[in-house]
C-alpha cells in the first residue's frame, strides 16, 4: 500500500473535494450493500455524546473512527475499499443535521454512489417503508435513519455539542492505496482475511513519509529510518531475543511494535486513546505535530529503547536478571525505571531486591545482611507445598541462579523454548495420591514400569505378574489382584509414602506438559530414563530438572535408579544455598 497516503481526516474534511465541491464516493458492485443495525447506529450516537462528556478535555483531543480504505477513481473521486459502512452512516447522521436546519444553513454534504443501487439519493430524500420493503439495502438504510432520529428525539439541549463534536472532533484513518493496486485484491486481503490495519503498519507509515522541508535531507532521513527499521525488526524475529523482552506468543509479525508501546507508556497516552485499537498510531500521529518535536527526535527515542534492550540481552547476568522478571509479567518501563542514571552493579543490585520481593518476600525491606537473606530463602523453600503457584516461579529461578553460578559459562536459560512449551509441576518420586485407580491408568502404569524392567533385565517374575495382570478383562481387574501388585512396585522402586514430605519443593521438579501427562504417575527411574532420551535428543530439557534425574544434587550416589530422603535434602540444600548467593550478589562477580 501506498505508505505516503495514510492521515486523518475529521467527518467534517469528508465533505469537500480540493474545489469545494461535494466529494464523491463510489461503492462498486463487488461489495455488499448497507448492513449495519439500529443497534450499531445509535452506539456510534452514544459514544461520540459521551466524548464530549469527558472531564478536562484537551484542545487536540478527538474520537477515534476506523478506517476508510480509499483509492482515486478513474471517474473522480474515490472508490471506497473498505469503511463504506461507516462512510454511509456518518453520511446519514450529516444529513439529519441538514435536515434541522433552514435551507440557507443547510451545509453540501459528499454523496455516495452504488454500482448497484444507481437510486440511492431518490430514495434518501424520500424514504418510504413501501419502497424500504422492497428492497433490502433500502430497508437497512430506513431503520439506521429511524434510529438517529429517535435517538435525537430528546437530545435537542444537545445537538449543537454533539453536531461539533461529530464534524469536528471525530476522525477517521484516511488510508489511500496505490492506483496500481487492484481494490478487489485489497478488499479480499482486508475483508476475507480478516487482516486488518495494525498500528505497526500505520506508525511504519507515518514514520516514512517524507516532511514538508528540504526534498533531500527528507530522503536521507527516511531511507535512514527504513533501514534501521528492517535491522530492529529482524533483530526481534529471533526468538531467543524476543521472549527475552516478551511473553507475547501470538505475534510473530511486527514486533518493533513493542518498542513504540514502550515509549507511548512513558510519554503517556492521552485518555481518549488508552482503549483505542489504534491507540499508539494517534498518539504519535498527535506528538509529531507538536511544536518543536521532529520525526527524527521521536524516531531516536525507539531506537535508544532498542540499544537498551540489546544491552540487556548481550550482558549474561542482566539477560537472565531481567529475562526472569519479565516471564513473571513485570513491565519493561517498570525494569527500565529501575536503570535510570544507575551504575550497572546497582542496576543488577535493584533487579535481585525485585525478584526477592517477588519470589521470596513481598515485604522485604532492604538491605538484608547474609544471614537474613539465608534464613529467609530457607523459610519460604519449607513453606512451599504442591500445588502452590509460587513453585514454578521458584524452580524457575532456580534454573537461572544455577546458570550465573559460573561466570566462565557462555550457557543461557532458553527462555524461548520455555515460553513456548507448557511446563507441570510434577514429583520427583510418586507420591501415595497419585495412584492410578482407572483400569486403562493402571495398564498405562503397568506397562511403563514393565517396560523399563525389560530394558534392565531386572525382576523377571515381577514382570510376569505385571503383564499377567495388564491382560485380564476389566471385571477380573480388582482392587484385590492390583493393590499387592502396585506395592510390590513401589517396593522394588523404593518410593516412599510420606506424602507430607513428598509434596514439598524437595519432590518437586519443572516437566514439560507432554511428559507430565505421558509418565505423570510414573515412578523415579521411568521418568529418569525418559527424561535423558530427551536430553540426548537435542529437546530443551531445564537444568536443574536435568541435573535432578542425574542426582547431581545427591550426596552419595549409591543408587542411579532411586530417589529417596538423603536425595531430597541434597536437593533442598544446594537449591537453598543456590538462591541465597543469587540474592547476596556472588553471581556478578567477573561480569
Amino acid at each position: 500500500m501506498n505508505e505516503q497516503a495514510i492521515t486523518l481526516k475529521t467527518v467534517n474534511e469528508l465533505r469537500l473535494d480540493s474545489d469545494g465541491k461535494p466529494q464523491r464516493y463510489f461503492i462498486a458492485a463487488y461489495q455488499r450493500g448497507y448492513r449495519w443495525t439500529s443497534l450499531q447506529v445509535t452506539q456510534l450516537l452514544e459514544d461520540i455524546r459521551e466524548f464530549t462528556k469527558r472531564r478536562n478535555p484537551q484542545p487536540d483531543d478527538f474520537y477515534c473512527l476506523q478506517p476508510l480504505v480509499m483509492r482515486i477513481s478513474e471517474g473522480g473521486g474515490y472508490e471506497v475499499v473498505d469503511g463504506q459502512q461507516r462512510l454511509t452512516t456518518l453520511m446519514l447522521i450529516l444529513r439529519h443535521f441538514n435536515g434541522r436546519l433552514m435551507d440557507k444553513y443547510r451545509q453540501p454534504i459528499y454523496s455516495i454512489e452504488y454500482e448497484t443501487r444507481p437510486d440511492l439519493l431518490n430514495f434518501l430524500d424520500e424514504p418510504t417503508d413501501e419502497i424500504a420493503g422492497k428492497n433490502v439495502d433500502f430497508f437497512h438504510l430506513k431503520k439506521a435513519m429511524d434510529a438517529i432520529e429517535n435517538w435525537f428525539s430528546d437530545k435537542e439541549s444537545e445537538l449543537e455539542e454533539i453536531k461539533s463534536a461529530f464534524q469536528g472532533k471525530a476522525k477517521v484513518i484516511w488510508y489511500e492505496i496505490a492506483e496500481t493496486e487492484h481494490p478487489v485484491d485489497v478488499f479480499t486481503r482486508l475483508n476475507v482475511g480478516k487482516i486488518a490495519l495494525t498500528n505497526d503498519e500505520l506508525i511504519r507509515a507515518l514514520f516514512l513519509k517524507r516532511s514538508n522541508g528540504d526534498e533531500t535531507e527528507s530522503r536521507g532521513l527516511q531511507t535512514l529510518i527504513a533501514y534501521e527499521w528492517d535491522h530492529i525488526e529482524k533483530t526481534l524475529q529471533s526468538d531467543a531475543f524476543w521472549y527475552f523482552v516478551s511473553n507475547d506468543l501470538d505475534r510473530t509479525q511486527n514486533r518493533i511494535g513493542l518498542l513504540f508501546e514502550l515509549v507511548a507508556s512513558e510519554d503517556t497516552i492521552p485518555e481518549a486513546f488508552k482503549h483505542d485499537p489504534y491507540g499508539i498510531f494517534f498518539t504519535f500521529g498527535m506528538r509529531l505535530k507538536q511544536p518543536g518535536v521532529t520525526l527524527e527526535a521521536e524516531w531516536r527515542k525507539i531506537k535508544q529503547v532498542f540499544l537498551l534492550l540489546e544491552e540487556w540481552y548481550e550482558d549474561r547476568v542482566l539477560f537472565h536478571m531481567v529475562g526472569f522478571l519479565v516471564s513473571q509479567g513485570l513491565s519493561l518501563n517498570t525494569i527500565r525505571g529501575f536503570s535510570g542514571n544507575s551504575s550497572k552493579s546497582t542496576f543488577q543490585r535493584r533487579l535481585r531486591q525485585e525478584i526477592f520481593t517477588h519470589s521470596i518476600e513481598a515485604k522485604a525491606v532492604w538491605p538484608l545482611s547474609e544471614l537474613e537473606v539465608r534464613e529467609r530463602v530457607a523459610d519460604r523453600l519449607d513453606a512451599l507445598k504442591y500445588p502452590s503457584s509460587r513453585i514454578k516461579s521458584i524452580l524457575l529461578l532456580f534454573n537461572v541462579a544455577t546458570l550465573l553460578e559460573n561466570n566462565q559459562s557462555n550457557l543461557r536459560f532458553q527462555f524461548d523454548s520455555f515460553k513456548n512449551g507448557s511446563w507441570n509441576i510434577e514429583h520427583v518420586r510418586s507420591v501415595a495420591a497419585d495412584k492410578p485407580e482407572r483400569h486403562s491408568e493402571r495398564v498405562k502404569w503397568l506397562d511403563t514400569c514393565c517396560r523399563y524392567l525389560e530394558s534392565m533385565r531386572a525382576e523377571p517374575e515381577l514382570q510376569e505378574d505385571i503383564k499377567s495382570f495388564m491382560v485380564l478383562p476389566q471385571v477380573n481387574a480388582v482392587n484385590e489382584i492390583f493393590d499387592p501388585l502396585y506395592d510390590r512396585i513401589i517396593a522394588y522402586f523404593k518410593e516412599g509414602t510420606d506424602e507430607s514430605a513428598d509434596h514439598g519443593i524437595a519432590n518437586l521438579a519443572l516437566l514439560d506438559e507432554h511428559t507430565n501427562k505421558s509418565y505423570k504417575n510414573a515412578v523415579f527411574a521411568v521418568k529418569r530414563q525418559r527424561l535423558l532420551q530427551l536430553d540426548q535428543a537435542g529437546i530443551f530439557v531445564p537444568l536443574c530438572t536435568r541435573n535432578v534425574f542425574l542426582k547431581c544434587y545427591s550426596p552419595e550416589v549409591d543408587n542411579m535408579m532411586f530417589w529417596g530422603e538423603e536425595d531430597c535434602n541434597g536437593y533442598l540444600k544446594v537449591m537453598s544455598e543456590t538462591l541465597s548467593r543469587f540474592f547476596i550478589g556472588k553471581t556478578e562477580v567477573g561480569q
